[in-house]
């Protein structure tokens, strides 16, 4: 069997699946799953609330599959839409209470500990600012910038306009910069 890829590759991977194919599925999870879990994890600032909630998207993928209507779709607008509607009503029943985010780097004797620290307390302070971020714009600013997606894709997934998408994203940025900066300096290694 020929390896299918590009943006039908999914497509075609959910309707072989549809059909009773289990290697698709595995197909669909090495592509989806890591997304998922990296655009869940920043919206909830939480990992296992991200697993549950990728987990869940997948559960609703398969469901879906012998309904699956070809062409009206991608299936990862589809999927990343169902992470984003599960991701935002969990965080309405926390009431956005933010766990903060986690440096987990630990001190150690080995090479380049200094610089996975350093790296680390970047991606701390970046995942304490996007949870400070209103929910639509983290959600905009994730699938933007830290999962490159186009707006169009943002748009279809938020079910809202391209320039809807591209004014969360400009105000998202804006508010992150300015969160951000005071920082600057302690965040900077040489």
């Amino acid at each position: 069997m020929s390896e299918t890829r590009g943006p039908d590759a999914l497509e075609a991977h959910l309707m072989a699946f549809a059909r009773g194919e289990g290697h698709a599925a595995r197909r669909i999870i090495a592509a989806l799953a890591p997304r998922l879990l990296a655009f869940a994890t920043r919206m909830l600032n939480d990992r296992g609330e991200a697993e549950d909630v990728v987990q869940e998207t997948m559960l609703r993928l398969w469901r879906a599959a012998p309904d699956w209507r070809p062409g009206e779709a991608m299936v990862s607008t589809w999927a990343f839409r169902v992470a984003s509607n599960l991701a935002i009503d969990r965080m309405r029943r926390r009431g956005r209470q933010e766990t903060g985010a986690d440096a987990e780097a630990m001190i150690d004797d080995t090479p380049g500990a200094v610089e996975r620290m350093a790296e680390a307390e970047r991606r701390a302070a970046l995942d304490a600012a996007l949870a400070r971020l209103p929910d639509r714009q983290r959600q905009a600013v994730i699938l933007r910038h830290l999962e490159g997606l186009a707006n169009p894709e943002i748009a279809a997934i938020m079910e809202i306009t391209v320039e809807a998408v591209e004014s969360l994203t400009a105000r998202g940025k804006r508010e992150l910069r300015a969160l951000l900066l005071p920082m600057k300096e302690d965040l900077s290694h040489d």
